[in-house]
């Protein structure tokens, strides 16, 4: 119905997208894997949405991002026509579904948290922490080669033995605080030792 309503499944999953993620921007490579949809399609809604004035464009870093327009008058009335869809995005460049299940691959792992490039706002200097026993290097540096490329970055990671992550955790070691206290998604707590007020599928974007 709602597909009928607006003329467009990729305008339809765009709205959604956008609507459910107030002060959240994205690229259009992001918003391509986001939705399921062909760039040319997304490409060309975005551009209408753009002309009548529901989401606005602003480059950074060399990208065009899109974001959602809470100014606009008609903003709220279509916040509650989309809000009972479900959100397909939190504030993380890539799926953490989707490279949980690849990094639980590498051996036994058992934490993994994004934070730095991989996260809108972070200031962590670190991109990916992962914690884990038996660990297949040619594995992990495969993940991590993928996700760079996913994620068009250069990714700094760092691995730790269980053991020496828990004592971390447990005596609030200062690396460990850095990344936990910086804008920070938990992709991976399979102890569930990870604390959870500021993982940024509970944070706003400032």
């Amino acid at each position: 119905m709602i597909d009928a309503l607006f003329g467009s499944k990729t305008r339809v999953k765009l709205l959604n997208l956008f609507l459910n993620n107030p002060g959240r921007a994205f690229y259009v490579r992001e918003i391509t894997r986001g939705i399921g949809e062909q760039i040319n399609s997304v490409r060309r809604e975005l551009a209408n949405l753009v002309s009548v004035g529901i989401i606005r464009a602003d480059s950074s870093d060399n990208k065009l991002y899109y974001e959602v327009d809470p100014t606009q008058g008609f903003y709220e009335p279509l916040r509650a026509i989309f809000a009972n869809e479900t959100a397909v995005a939190s504030d993380t460049k890539v799926s953490t579904s989707a490279w949980a299940k690849k990094f639980a691959a590498v051996g036994d792992v058992r934490a993994v948290i994004f934070a730095g490039k991989l996260v809108h706002g972070s200031d962590s200097e670190v991109d990916i922490l992962l914690a884990g026993d038996n660990l297949s290097q040619v594995k992990l540096k495969n993940v991590v080669k993928a996700l760079e490329r996913d994620s068009n970055s250069s990714l700094v990671y760092t691995t730790m033995e269980l053991s020496d992550f828990f004592y971390r955790l447990t005596v609030r070691d200062q690396f460990i605080s850095s990344i936990l206290d910086a804008k920070h998604a938990v992709v991976l707590d399979a102890d569930g030792v990870l604390p959870k007020e500021n993982d940024v599928n509970n944070t706003t974007k400032e």
